[in-house]
């Protein structure tokens, strides 16, 4: 049985659930409940976007500061909205990493004191850590109230991991069995979303920023390059922000007025390719019966209009407010492993490099 802390699983393992989670792994504070790992009883989210926005990114001092005065309220408002008590919920999941360390910390010292605060039965409330990585692939699984419920993914599943920290394609064989098959050798999709925001003048956060300024602009504008690195499943951003960075310069050189639409669209349909193109031929390759496209980089219109436009078996992508960091998706992944039988010990620690490739 998985387990991520420091001893076994252990058995019988329930088949149903209701989970309490918790996320606090860079600039949102968010609590929500989840049933069954698929029904969202309630979520709440307090970001701390425009607070970051005058710094061009996350300040992480800052974030830690706005998490220990968020993170009571929220998981108060959670519980609140789904009309349920702590002693209602069968286990608390909450992220362990990858994140800013201090971020994490709030979170998961949060967690530890309610679920020893909690006392039952059985004991204390179940704390299960849950990798933020696994906790965006089970977005995919959500729907909120009054949404039809949609057929569950079908494994072997191919799934895009595209966020502000991380780009992986990661093979799914069965719940909580991931091989990840490729990622970034540089920067992150999101990251390189943000870096070309601000060369350009959009400023931060640079992915709704440069979709809506794209909406003006042509495509093909601008011919920057797609870093294929063929004979793998890896990803490069890099030179492509570099390409930008180059044209920006050259026409503030010749003193020409930026066409910022032209170059975020141009920008914006490089990536896009790049992560389509990669993504449909790994699902080829490994005969993929669903495709999923998750994280906050899922949010790009022009990306998940891609996807579905060329993909040739179902495609799974969040609602918009799922596609960011939010607690649901942590209590939808804690729901997998808590029918499992994972259970952690209080004196888990949090992971802030934790790959997902180690879960």
């Amino acid at each position: 049985m998985p387990t991520t802390g420091p001893f076994p699983a252990i058995e019988p393992s329930p088949t149903s659930s209701r989970v309490l989670g918790i996320e606090s792994s860079c600039d949102e504070t968010a609590a929500a409940v989840v049933e069954d790992g698929r029904a969202i009883l309630s979520t709440v989210v307090a970001s701390q976007v425009d607070l970051h926005a005058k710094y061009g990114g996350v300040f992480p001092e800052v974030a830690s500061r706005q998490h220990i005065l968020a993170i009571y309220p929220i998981v108060e408002q959670a519980l609140l909205q789904a009309h349920l008590s702590l002693h209602d919920v069968d286990a608390i999941a909450v992220t362990r990493g990858p994140g800013l360390p201090g971020s994490l910390v709030i979170g998961m010292n949060a967690a530890k004191g309610l679920a020893l605060g909690t006392v039952r039965p059985g004991g204390a409330l179940p704390l299960i850590g849950i990798n933020h990585l696994e906790a965006h692939l089970y977005s995919a699984w959500l729907k909120h109230p009054g949404e039809e419920l949609q057929p569950d993914p079908q494994f072997p599943v191919v799934a895009l991991i595209v966020s502000g920290g991380h780009t992986e394609l990661v093979l799914i064989s069965d719940h909580l069995h991931y091989q990840r098959l490729g990622s970034t050798l540089d920067d992150a999709a999101g990251e390189a979303f943000d870096k070309v925001s601000r060369l350009i003048g959009l400023g931060y956060p640079g992915g709704p920023a440069i979709q809506k300024a794209a909406e003006d602009g042509d495509p093909q504008a601008f011919n920057f390059p797609r870093a294929w690195l063929e004979g793998s499943w890896n990803f490069s951003f890099s030179g492509l922000k570099t390409a930008v960075l180059r044209e920006v310069r050259r026409m503030e050189a010749s003193k020409i007025t930026l066409p910022v639409a032209n170059l975020a669209a141009s920008f914006q349909a490089a990536v896009a390719e790049v992560l389509v193109v990669k993504t449909m031929k790994a699902a080829q390759v490994h005969k993929a019966q669903s495709i999923l496209v998750v994280g906050g980089v899922s949010a790009n219109r022009a990306l998940r209009d891609a996807v579905k436009l060329r993909a040739s078996c179902p495609v799974f992508i969040p609602t918009i407010s799922l596609c960011t960091d939010n607690a649901a998706m942590v209590a939808a992944a804690g729901h997998f492993r808590y029918i499992a039988g994972q259970r952690d010990d209080l004196n888990i620690d949090v992971l802030p490099n934790w790959p997902l490739s180690e879960v």
